[in-house]
């Protein structure tokens, strides 16, 4: 297959698994072209190396990609974080059908749910199918995180996503809680795969920890709980400087924050103010230094705030943590904290509450360090026997295929995807 994949975001941007997505289709045996915006994202500043114009082409280990115009931006200002969005999508319509190499299926990645018409207009001028990947849920999203508030706005938004899913061949969706969300929406059950997210376990894997580093980052002697990821509206990390402030009398007890975004800095000087000796910002490191920092941490942090949306999304930090072969201490309620509880990785408590919090570290911080290492090891265990990543972009090429089979344009039986197309990662 010839498959164009719409996303605003792609690697050197931290979203390693849209780069996995892509080249793991193209190693099935695909054609891959990826249609994306320059890289901005998480500070909203251009990657070096990159200047903004009209389009750009390049390669990555296969994968042709074109860039095109945006405006550059991941603030607190609804109105820039609009103007994001629309750019891009208005740079997909007004380039993609001139740039883009004509494919036999389109597959969306929403967030956000601007590329939309897009796709829709590109679909219809090639007369080829396109479907669509829920990463995170519009409106419910815009309004969780605080970025849109205007209900008419969100009511308008909902309207649009309403509309292009009617028009999609099929949508992917990560969770049985987004499936639940669309059929409530109107979407029929025939549209959509529950598809979850996966983990590289060939690349997040539990190493043992390197002296020299933790020398040099100040992790000797502490029991380190460690978030790494966005640190923005969404996963409101108050919470966890207040916890801190309950911990003051374990001194050996920190909290490290690995990652950047716009709430970075209002936490950074309210820990200062505050006095919080145990709470340490480290900044953002690239993908391929995680697996050596996550070796360094006794317990892995995931928080959402407390919302609804949030109770049926699954982080994808959440499958790493889990391939670091680490326990989890997940502050969340729903999927997260179902699927810690029944994997036996962790810990749950629930979210946006310092009290439970504080709680739940004492007990990991009381736990010998072989009964952490044989939760963390069950945790390794489940994701490689259940999310591993060619299983399940193999399913997502099965999707695809299948929406290019029902236009009645069948692939030569040369071309399609069996079973042997399939490994499992090691």
């Amino acid at each position: 297959m010839r498959i164009l994949i719409v996303t605003q975001w792609y690697p050197p941007e931290p979203m390693k698994i849209f780069g996995e997505l892509a080249e793991t289709l193209h190693v099935l045996g695909n054609e891959v072209t990826v249609l994306t915006g320059f890289p901005n994202w998480p500070s909203g500043r251009l990657y070096p190396g990159y200047r903004l114009k009209l389009w750009q082409k390049e390669e990555q280990n296969g994968i042709r990609i074109i860039r095109v115009a945006l405006f550059p931006d991941h603030s607190r200002s609804a109105l820039r974080r609009i103007l994001n969005f629309v750019t891009f999508g208005l740079s997909t319509t007004i380039v993609g059908a001139w740039i883009c190499p004509r494919s036999d299926v389109i597959h969306l990645i929403q967030p956000p749910i601007t590329a939309g018409f897009s796709v829709c207009l590109l679909a219809a001028l090639w007369r080829v199918p396109f479907t669509i990947e829920i990463q995170d849920m519009w409106p419910e999203n815009l309004r969780a995180t605080g970025m849109l508030k205007h209900e008419r706005a969100l009511a308008v938004v909902g309207w649009l996503a309403r509309a292009i899913y009617r028009r999609a061949s099929a949508i992917r969706v990560i969770s049985q809680g987004f499936r639940t969300n669309l059929l409530e929406k109107g979407v029929s059950d025939s549209k959509i795969r529950v598809i979850s997210n996966w983990v590289d376990t060939d690349h997040y894997h539990p190493v043992l920890p390197d002296p020299e580093l933790a020398s040099t980052l100040s992790f000797t002697d502490r029991f380190t709980v460690m978030y790494a990821g966005t640190i923005g509206l969404a996963q409101g990390l108050d919470v966890v400087l207040d916890a801190a402030s309950l911990l003051r009398d374990l001194s050996s007890v920190e909290f490290v924050l690995v990652g950047d975004g716009i709430e970075a800095e209002r936490l950074r000087q309210l820990a200062s103010t505050r006095r919080l000796s145990n709470v340490r910002f480290l900044g953002r490191y690239p993908g391929e230094e995680m697996p050596a920092l996550y070796a360094l941490a006794d317990v892995l942090l995931v928080h959402l705030r407390d919302d609804p949306l949030f109770r049926v999304t699954i982080p994808h930090k959440v499958f790493a943590y889990l391939a670091s072969g680490k326990p989890v201490l997940a502050a969340m309620e729903g999927d997260v904290a179902a699927l810690v509880e029944s994997t036996g990785s962790g810990l749950t408590c629930p979210p946006g509450d310092p009290i439970a919090l504080a709680a739940t570290v004492r007990t990991f911080y009381t736990m010998s360090p072989e009964t952490r290492a044989t939760i963390g090891e069950k945790g390794r265990n489940a994701v490689c026997h259940s999310y591993n990543r060619h299983k399940l972009v193999g399913e997502i090429g099965a999707m695809l295929e299948d929406a290019l089979m029902r236009t009645g344009t069948a692939l030569p039986s040369s071309e399609r995807l069996t079973g042997s197309d399939i490994r499992t990662d090691r």
